[in-house]
């Protein structure tokens, strides 16, 4: 019998991971939310261990947000994930989880460096200063997964995915992502009849990865992947803000003329391509990765079929 412990289980990620995991060969699988308890709390997270006896988990929880809510909180981004992590990998040493894989983020690069993003280059200076505490805590993932991997010969992964973007993603104004945040605001302003602002002048270049396809590649890593260093396993295919969204104007039935974009609002790194190459030499095919626009449609009518009550915006 194989238990699958999969935390933030209530997330995008772990929302994916639900829909596809069905005859994946585990006989139980575990979706820890917030509900059950804080893994920020030592004792709730090892309780929580005790509880499920994973044989395998899924790290995915973790206190994120888009660009201003990691800048105004940068200290509690460093704390928070922090906490959560070193609790999560210290309770799967203790309770002999044969294999960890736990999800880092591009933002762990450095500012300077050499594109695209290879793994070998995480740690070759600062990252950005608009979410270095975030960063931070998520380079010091790697670091743990690594130096137990070293004391205490466990098996834990880590890998690196670029944005991402599905259905039961996080559509708060102040907190999410790029994609989710447009999608609001521009349904918002066409119900209202009013013009829609957007931050930024549009001109920066993202790659974007959807919820289900990362859901797959995470259990196609818990078979293939047992490397000491992270692993990029992101869509590489890059699109500026102004593309996706006049996209989701197209999507939405929007008028395109009316946003406004705000430039004294921040932006973020202008770009951050990423390399996947190590990925699909371990047998991943780049085809498997969905058809952005498809996607991105069939996410807008989620998102329109669950309105108001989609996570951040009630």
């Amino acid at each position: 019998m194989n238990t699958l412990l999969v935390t933030g289980g209530s997330g995008m990620i772990g929302s994916a991971l639900r829909n596809i995991l069905p005859n994946k060969g585990f006989s139980n699988v575990v979706f820890l939310s917030s509900r059950e308890g804080d893994l920020r709390d030592t004792e709730t997270c090892f309780g929580l261990f005790r509880r499920y006896k994973p044989d395998y988990v899924i790290h995915l929880a973790a206190k994120v947000g888009g660009v201003k809510a990691n800048s105004d909180y940068i200290g509690d981004f460093f704390k928070d994930n922090i906490l959560i992590n070193v609790n999560v990998l210290e309770a799967a040493r203790i309770f002999n989880v044969k294999k960890a894989v736990s999800l880092l983020s591009t933002c762990v690069y450095p500012n300077k460096v050499t594109y695209p993003l290879t793994e070998n280059q995480f740690h070759n200076g600062e990252p950005h200063s608009s979410n270095f505490g975030y960063a931070y805590a998520k380079r010091m993932l790697d670091v743990q997964s690594r130096a137990y991997r070293e004391q205490y010969d466990c098996n834990f992964i880590t890998a690196i995915p670029n944005n991402l973007f599905g259905e039961n993603d996080n559509f708060d104004l102040q907190d999410s992502h790029v994609i989710p945040a447009m999608i609001r605001k521009i349904y918002e302003a066409k119900q209202e009849s009013k013009k829609v602002t957007l931050w930024g002048d549009g001109a920066p270049l993202r790659e974007f990865t959807y919820s289900e396809d990362l859901a797959e590649i995470l259990l196609f890593l818990l078979e293939k992947y047992n490397g000491e260093h992270p692993i990029n396993i992101g869509n590489t295919k890059e699109f500026s803000i102004k593309e996706i969204a006049h996209m989701l104007c197209e999507i939405l039935e929007y008028d395109r003329n009316l946003i406004i974009w705000d430039k004294s609002q921040p932006a973020g790194q202008f770009k951050k391509p990423s390399n996947n190459i190590k990925l699909l030499d371990l047998g991943w095919e780049q085809e498997k990765y969905s058809n952005f626009k498809q996607v991105l449609k069939k996410v807008c009518n989620w998102f329109i079929l669950n309105y108001p009550n989609v996570r951040g915006a009630n």
